[in-house]
């Protein structure tokens, strides 16, 4: 069963990490349509948080057209997702863990790599595609 986790230390509100894990979760295929995501009272619960927090996460799926409430049933995943092909997806992730490794290594932070990445891709969307 998929498991939500939050980083406090993040600065992203409790309720977007939820709805950042789904929509992540969807792309790689770890939930697909027909899932039934955790109760509200059972994911609070289980992460410590206002169940209020959960429930403004499953209103922004729903209004993304990603989950859905079913009354007595639950709120389930209601679309799946395009991810890339398996083989480009596993090329992909062999390179970017190769360049975790790099970077480890070369002494960034967590905070330092996140900033890098940000920069390249603000860049990125600034150059005209050829």
């Amino acid at each position: 069963m998929f498991r939500f986790q939050l980083d406090g230390s993040s600065g992203v509100p409790p309720y977007l990490q939820l709805v950042h894990q789904v929509r992540q979760s969807l792309l790689l295929g770890y939930l697909r349509e027909g899932d039934r995501l955790p109760t509200v009272k059972d994911l609070a619960g289980e992460l410590a948080i206002n169940p209020n927090t959960v429930v403004k996460a499953y209103r922004q799926l729903e209004h993304e057209g990603l989950a859905g409430g079913r009354p007595g049933q639950g709120t389930f995943i209601t679309t799946t997702l395009v991810s890339p092909p398996s083989d480009a997806s596993e090329t992909l992730r062999a390179s970017l863990e190769d360049w975790f490794r790099a970077a480890e290594v070369a002494g960034l932070s967590d905070e330092a790599i996140t900033a890098l990445i940000a920069v390249v891709r603000h860049d990125m969307r600034k150059e005209p595609v050829a």
